[in-house]
């Protein structure tokens, strides 16, 4: 599981990455999401770096 938290405004970037991160469930400053580890994702968090943050975690189950 992937903890993402966007962590830089939406206002002023490319429609390509706010429908990323709305892609995510990301749609307010300092949300946290828990996302699968699948390449589909990593390539989202890929193409907003620069805005968000990750964090590894266990899946519990």
């Amino acid at each position: 599981m992937l903890k993402v938290t966007l962590k830089k405004s939406i206002i002023g970037r490319p429609e390509k990455q706010r429908k990323v991160l709305k892609g995510m469930g990301l749609t307010k400053l300092n949300r946290t999401v828990e996302l699968q580890d699948t390449p589909g994702i990593r390539g989202m968090v890929r193409a907003v770096s620069h805005m968000v943050e990750v964090e590894e975690t266990r899946d519990a189950t």
